[in-house]
C-alpha cells in the first residue's frame, strides 16, 4: 500500500493502493503515519509519487457510499493526511505521475514543489461534480496553491486539466516528459534539502501562517457544516448515483 525507500538524504514515498490510490480512512492514516515517520527521521526531504498512470484518483467514493458512520471516521483521517503533508517541516515534492483528481489534486498541492508528466493524466478538483463541499483544510490548501484568478473556475466547474493547463493555473510548478519525472523530482528535492533545515521549516511555517490562522478561527465551524452535508441522506444518495454512473459503469 505504501512503499518507503531512501536515496541518500531523500525519502521516496510511493503510493500503491489498488489501481487508483483512492483515499480511504486506512490509506489516509497510513500515509500520515509515514510522513510523521519521515519528519522524525534523518531524511532531509521527501518525494511522494504514485504508481502506474495514477497519482491519486481522490476520495474512495465507494467506501463513502457505505454511509454516515464511515464518513465520520473518514473525514478526520483525510484532514490528518492533508495536515501532515501541508505542514511537514521538511521539503515535500509531489511527482505527479498521472491523474490527480479531487483529493488527489489536493494532496499534490500540499507539496512545496509539484512536477507533472506531460500527456499522462489530468489534474483537477472535481468535488462539485460529486456534490460534496471541501473540508476546511482542503479548500485552504487549494486557495494557497492555485492562482487566485482561476480558483472559482476550477472549484465550481469541476474541470480537469492536462499538465500544461494545470501549470498555467498553479496546480503544478513544472511539466516534464514521463522518463524525466523522478530525475527532476530528485533535483528539486536535493535543492531544497540543501537549505538549512531549521530555516526552511520556519520559513515554510511563515508562508503557511494565513492558512493556520484561518483554520484556527474557522476550521471547526466549517468542518462541522461539511460533515453535516457529507453525511446527509441526500448527499449519500447523490454519491451512490455518481458511483453507479461513473465508477461502476460497464
Amino acid at each position: 500500500m505504501i512503499h518507503l525507500s531512501q536515496q541518500g538524504e531523500i525519502a521516496i514515498l510511493r503510493m500503491a493502493h489498488g489501481k487508483a490510490n483512492a483515499l480511504d480512512a486506512e490509506f489516509c492514516n497510513g500515509l500520515a503515519d509515514t510522513l510523521e515517520k519521515i519528519e522524525s527521521s534523518a531524511a532531509r526531504a521527501v518525494i511522494v509519487v504514485g504508481t502506474g498512470s495514477i497519482f491519486s484518483a481522490g476520495v474512495d467514493l465507494v467506501r463513502i457510499s457505505e454511509g454516515a458512520p464511515y464518513v465520520r471516521q473518514f473525514l478526520p483521517a483525510l484532514h490528518r493526511l492533508f495536515d501532515a503533508s501541508f505542514n511537514l517541516p521538511k521539503p515535500m515534492i509531489a511527482a505527479v505521475n498521472g491523474h490527480a483528481m479531487a483529493g488527489g489534486c489536493v494532496l499534490a498541492c500540499c507539496a512545496d514543489v509539484r512536477i507533472a508528466v506531460r500527456g499522462h493524466g489530468r489534474i483537477g478538483i472535481t468535488e462539485m461534480l460529486v456534490g460534496v463541499p471541501f473540508p476546511a483544510l482542503a479548500f485552504e490548501v487549494m486557495r494557497y496553491a492555485a492562482k487566485a484568478q482561476y480558483l472559482p473556475e476550477m472549484t465550481l466547474s469541476g474541470a480537469t486539466y492536462l499538465a500544461d493547463e494545470a501549470r498555467e493555473r498553479g496546480l503544478v510548478d513544472h511539466v516534464v516528459e514521463p522518463a524525466e519525472l523522478m530525475d527532476r523530482a530528485m533535483v528539486e528535492a536535493k535543492r531544497l534539502a540543501a537549505l538549512p533545515a531549521a530555516t526552511f521549516a520556519a520559513t515554510k511555517a511563515q508562508m503557511h501562517q494565513r492558512v493556520a490562522d484561518h483554520m484556527s478561527q474557522h476550521g471547526a465551524r466549517i468542518d462541522g457544516r461539511v460533515e453535516q452535508i457529507w453525511t446527509s441522506d441526500e448527499t449519500l444518495q447523490n454519491i451512490r448515483a455518481f458511483v453507479e454512473k461513473t465508477i461502476k459503469k460497464g
